[in-house]
């Protein structure tokens, strides 16, 4: 069983960076293909990355390919998103979780508490 805490949001301005962690408890994390999803105000939330159990692959929506990396450690059981060129339409509460079905928007475990990214001058 699988909960999820994220952390390291805050408050940047355009062009900066910044690097969210998703720490994950229970025995099988490794087992599982994790996204980050982010989320605004009225808005649906929407998947920005994912990245396989072994990372072998990782896939970024176009809005912010060649600016974010994920990356995982299965060892600490943790999942990172490195956002480097930060622009205001980055702006959301970050969320991750496991990827039932990527194309289907299916995730395997209850949502954690996000982290706010806030990207303004």
């Amino acid at each position: 069983q699988v909960q999820l805490v994220e952390s390291g949001g805050g408050l940047v301005q355009p062009g900066g960076s910044l690097r969210l962690s998703c720490a994950a408890s229970g025995n099988s994390f490794r087992l599982y293909t994790m996204g980050w999803y982010r989320q605004t105000p009225g808005k649906e939330r929407q998947l920005v990355a994912y990245i396989d159990s072994s990372s072998t692959r990782a896939m970024y929506a176009d809005s912010v390919k060649g600016r974010f990396t994920i990356s995982r450690s299965n060892a600490q059981n943790t999942v990172y998103l490195q956002m480097n060129d930060l622009k205001p339409e980055d702006t959301a509460v970050y969320y991750c979780n496991g990827i039932r079905s990527a194309q289907a928007g299916a995730t395997w475990f209850n949502w954690g508490q996000g982290s706010q990214v806030t990207v303004s001058s």
